[in-house]
């Protein structure tokens, strides 16, 4: 499914879920009638009555969707400061603003992943990123899912996201297939 492919479902349990842009956790109903909208990374983004609200992947069972669980990724051995790294970047492709469907390194809101070794097989990341806007609601649930996908790597014991705000973001800091995606060439 694309970002633009619409689905229309009814929600089969009472669904925890948040309201976008605010960032505010809500329970969408049992027998509501939602519209999918986006289903990448490991969340959905769905209207419901008008409103816009990101679903869990592992709640995806609630809208007829299979139950997204997180899995652990498994770095190029043997594991380095750089093999982590190169870890971070792929797993953090996978967060996605859920108004936006372009993953948050493509967005170029990723300014800076650290890696340090903390022991044979321990070791701790520190990410610097950034919103499209400061006052974006959904900031911190991003922020989290970014440390959360971090921690998912064989071997991360630590995780720290930190948002910043300079350079502040802009358009041009999009990868080009991103700005083609979005029509923005």
């Amino acid at each position: 499914m694309s970002y633009f492919e619409r689905e229309e479902v009814i929600v089969t349990r009472d669904c925890p879920a948040v309201t976008i842009p605010y960032g505010s956790p809500v329970t969408i109903e049992k027998g509501c009638s939602a519209t999918i909208t986006q289903k990448l990374g490991n969340s959905f983004t769905v209207i419901v009555e008008g409103n816009m609200y990101r679903i869990e992947g592992i709640d995806g069972d609630a809208i007829g969707q299979e139950a997204k669980e997180e899995e652990i990724f498994v770095p190029e051995q043997p594991a380095t400061e750089k093999t982590i790294e190169e870890a971070c970047w792929v797993v953090l492709a996978e967060v996605f603003d859920p108004e936006i469907p372009v993953d948050i390194v493509n967005l170029g809101l990723v300014y800076k992943c650290h890696v340090t070794q903390e022991g044979p097989d321990n070791f701790s990341v520190l990410l610097d990123m950034t919103l499209t806007a400061p006052g974006c609601g959904m900031g911190p649930i991003i922020a989290e899912e970014a440390r959360f996908k971090v921690l998912t790597i064989q071997g991360v014991s630590k995780a720290e996201v930190n948002l910043v705000w300079d350079p502040p973001w802009s358009r041009e800091m999009m990868s080009e297939s991103a700005r083609l995606q979005l029509g923005m060439l």
